[in-house]
């Protein structure tokens, strides 16, 4: 009976330490510069989200496997239990609260509209009304897109690259997406081509997704605080953004 015993304890003792070895599966988007995007020259994924998760992981002790995905697939991945954690600067939105748990916030946001240089016509969001807009399918900017912009169509591409390419094209009169990516497409690829037009829409924050209950909640906002106080998050925030921390 002892010896029952003995591998029963040993059976859970051995259950306890695969489980807690279990590496978390985490989904970031594909294409959201400069919060994450494949490097050209490693091809490797990179970006703030991938750099202060990885940070984030060290503090709390856990392994982990990045899995880039489409942004419009995290949530549902995250509901189903087949993703670990979501960090894809994702906006906390009480839709989303309510069917998955958040991290407290890390990044504030806003939305902002992309137009091209040589565009007069359209200033703000009320002079986006019969016009076309495109944007990202499944984000606050689609919401914001088809409910204040009065726009005549709203075109949802699955990737930043493919909104921006419809703009170029002429397929769209203008984008309306995150500021940080409006603002980094600006810099660099649509340099001299494009142009933000009106104020920042919108105010918002990102958070990290997990699945409603998880217990790393806690775990990660502890270790965001300790980032912070420590000057790592500060570091992180000038590398990828050029400006201190809002």
């Amino acid at each position: 009976m002892k010896r029952i015993l003995l591998f029963a304890v040993l059976a859970l003792a051995l259950c306890a330490t695969t489980a807690s070895a279990k590496k978390l599966i985490v989904a970031t988007d594909t294409n959201f510069p400069p919060f994450e995007f494949k490097d050209p020259e490693s091809g490797k994924h990179t970006g703030f989200d991938v750099e202060l998760w990885d940070a984030i992981a060290k503090e709390i002790g856990a392994e982990y496997d990045l899995q880039p995905m489409d942004f419009n697939g995290i949530i549902p991945g995250l509901q189903s239990g087949q993703i670990d954690v979501g960090i894809a600067g994702i906006t906390i939105k009480p839709e989303r609260a309510e069917v998955v748990d958040f991290s407290d916030p890390y990044y504030n946001a806003g939305l902002l509209i992309l137009v091209k240089a040589d565009n007069a016509e359209i200033t703000d969001v009320k002079s986006l009304a019969g016009k076309i807009v495109a944007t990202k399918l499944g984000t606050t900017s689609e919401d914001f897109a088809k409910k204040e912009a009065g726009a005549k169509e709203v075109k949802l591409f699955p990737n930043n690259d493919a909104m921006f390419m419809e703009l170029m094209a002429g397929g769209a009169d203008a984008v309306i997406f995150d500021s940080p990516v409006i603002s980094e497409f600006v810099r660099t690829v649509g340099k001299e081509q494009t142009k933000i037009v009106g104020p920042l829409y919108m105010g918002q924050s990102y958070g990290i997704g997990f699945p409603k209950g998880s217990d790393l909640v806690a775990k990660v906002n502890e270790a965001l605080k300790k980032l912070k106080d420590s000057g790592a998050y500060r570091e992180l925030y000038i590398k990828w953004f050029g400006t201190e921390p809002k």
